[in-house]
């Protein structure tokens, strides 16, 4: 088998199309046939079924779409280890992002790190959260942060800093008379929040937070990003609901942050790793996590 079968099947299984799959490809569609019959009679497994109407995947198909993706990145991760051993570096940390977790810390934290250890190349990857914990487990990843703790056996999570939950406001709305929002008032208004499949540990923590209300919240719409967020709270379509960091981080005109009214409710984000012994970088990256998040008072934090 080659990389040119798997990005063939790819294609397809994506497409489920054969013509649209080989213009993607940039070639024919007999040549293309021709691959996935090669990877079929290499496998020994019929991978799609196809009709004069429909193409679909078989289960071994499926199977084999499951590990197809983990093959690209780990091929492309050998190439870029190899890039970095000739640039000098002496090693290399693969960290994860998913879940849209709050940028607060992260800038701070690899800017040290790498004032600290120079000779370590950091590569940031972003991946749903299902992708970042098989990655982690098949050690694609060194390590990753995320907004969800429930990860499974075998992936130790660690609560890395704390973010204030507030309320994205549009500008001119009448609840900016109030400087810290009662959440019934919030309450009353339609929401736009986070898309729990895309942001599934944040809209998690949210909606979590929200069924602790005796109010049922009304929600407008949920989204992929926070950038659709602002827009749609700039827009005095919907009020928001994300970190502090998030709103203080956007760009849109028109949106304004409020904190809710008595205890802050706080969202947390973790390091996720495996549940082994970790190498001297992974170990390093880990106490400067646990030191950052010592030197704010906002987070806790809890052993490495």
């Amino acid at each position: 088998m080659e990389l040119r079968h798997f990005r063939c099947f790819l294609a397809v299984a994506e497409e489920l199309h054969f013509a649209r799959a080989a213009g993607r490809l940039h070639i024919d569609q007999s040549p293309l046939s021709r691959t996935i019959k090669e990877l079929e009679e290499e496998l020994g497994a019929r991978l799609f079924i196809r009709t004069t109407r429909s193409t679909q995947l078989t289960r071994a198909g499926r199977m084999l779409l499951e590990h197809v993706p983990r093959i690209f990145t780990a091929v492309e991760q050998a190439r870029d280890s190899v890039r970095s051993a000739a640039n000098g570096f002496h090693g290399q940390l693969r960290i994860a992002l998913s879940d849209g977790i709050t940028p607060s810390r992260l800038p701070s934290l690899l800017a040290r790190y790498r004032v600290e250890s120079p000779e370590i190349e950091v590569r940031l990857c972003e991946a749903p959260l299902a992708q970042q914990i098989k990655g982690l487990h098949d050690d694609l990843y060194d390590a990753g942060f995320s907004m969800a703790d429930d990860v499974g056996d075998g992936i130790v999570a660690i609560p890395a800093w704390k973010d204030e939950l507030i309320v994205a406001v549009p500008d001119r709305h009448p609840l900016l008379a109030y400087k810290r929002i009662p959440l019934n008032e919030v309450l009353r208004h339609a929401l736009v929040l986070s898309d729990p499949i895309v942001c599934e540990g944040h809209a998690r923590q949210v909606d979590r937070f929200l069924r602790q209300q005796d109010q049922e919240p009304l929600i407008a719409q949920r989204v992929a990003t926070f950038d659709v967020m602002m827009t749609l709270v700039s827009a005095g379509l919907a009020l928001g609901l994300a970190g502090a960091a998030h709103i203080a981080a956007s760009r849109e005109p028109g949106v304004v942050g409020r904190p809710l009214e008595g205890k802050p409710p706080m969202l947390t984000t973790y390091l996720l790793r495996r549940d082994a012994e970790p190498s001297e970088e992974l170990a390093r990256f880990v106490e400067r996590v646990v030191t950052l998040g010592c030197d704010d008072g906002s987070n806790v934090i809890s052993g490495a």
